[in-house]
């Protein structure tokens, strides 16, 4: 996959340990985030975040990426490609900068990378959301996700 091919309005790289502070500001902007997700963000979770894997799946699959206008962060998101099958990408953490919020960044944001997933042959997106999050679930809703499961975490599919 061409991760540069995620966004056609955004600068896409690969985030790393010298990104850790950045993401740690735009983390610390979404408190309501971590009203319903907690332990709250430390600079050590974003590591662990970064090398957290699924069961059976390698860092092949694994793209802890930046979405950047000029050298600012927009967002970032875990994406996992094949997980839980070969056709679906599981989306395991989107995050957006409060300051590109409630203007369809995100949601243009996603509409790119769900395209590109679907151009590679992906049949699905799944994510989980946090029960009682109501701005994280409205976001996915209105971006066409459904509810395929509720337990722990609302888990949500795009078919593509």
């Amino acid at each position: 996959m061409d991760f540069h091919l995620l966004s056609k309005d955004y600068i896409v790289r690969r985030l790393d340990i010298h990104d850790v502070d950045i993401i740690y500001e735009l983390s610390c902007e979404n408190d309501i985030f971590y009203k319903h997700h907690s332990p709250f963000v430390t600079k050590e979770s974003i590591i662990e975040d970064m090398e957290a894997l699924p069961p059976q799946k390698s860092y092949e699959d694994k793209y802890y990426i930046g979405f950047f206008e000029e050298n600012i962060l927009v967002a970032y998101m875990d994406l996992i490609l094949a997980y839980p099958a070969e056709d679906i990408a599981f989306i395991g953490l989107f995050m957006m900068s409060v300051k590109y919020q409630k203007k369809g960044t995100g949601s243009k944001i996603i509409r790119d990378v769900c395209s590109y997933l679907k151009s590679l042959g992906y049949k699905k997106v799944h994510l989980g959301v946090d029960k009682g999050n109501p701005q994280s679930y409205a976001f996915w809703l209105k971006n066409k996700f459904c509810v395929i499961d509720e337990d722990k975490y609302i888990l949500m599919e795009l078919v593509l």
